[in-house]
């Protein structure tokens, strides 16, 4: 199964962890790796935020996560799924970036304009089926 739920949905869940073990929920935007097949455990969703938020200081502290498929009040419309996200950068990042980009037009596009004019840091992060390839 792995993310197979993901297919057609525009937001996840995502379950970040505290230092005390308290899990944070947080819906956001995804965008899927379209060369790797949902339901296999190499897939990959791509995720952004804006400059260090809590989720990427808790993803450094813990990788392991819970995601769901969701709306965007982020009432969860799925089972949760273990998996793992890891920070990436450079071409990587890139990458997620413009599947991020081409599945929201033009939203994203709007909110990067904004994010601009502040000079905010995007952080691109990458989750992974818990079990799957690291």
């Amino acid at each position: 199964m792995k993310f197979a739920a993901f297919a057609g949905q525009k937001y996840l869940n995502l379950e970040t962890s505290k230092k005390s073990g308290d899990g944070v929920k947080t819906p956001v935007w995804f965008a899927a790796e379209p060369s790797v097949r949902l339901e296999s455990s190499e897939a990959k969703l791509y995720v952004y935020t804006i400059g260090v938020s809590g989720k990427v200081k808790r993803i450094r502290n813990n990788p392991r996560v819970k995601v769901a498929p969701c709306n965007m009040r982020g009432e969860v419309r799925g089972e949760w799924v273990e998996a793992r996200a890891e920070i990436v950068t450079g071409a990587e990042a890139e990458h997620g970036m413009r599947l991020l980009n081409k599945k929201y037009v033009p939203w994203k596009q709007l909110l990067d304009f904004f994010a601009m004019s502040r000079k905010r840091e995007r952080t691109v992060f990458v989750i992974r089926p818990a079990g799957g390839r690291s």
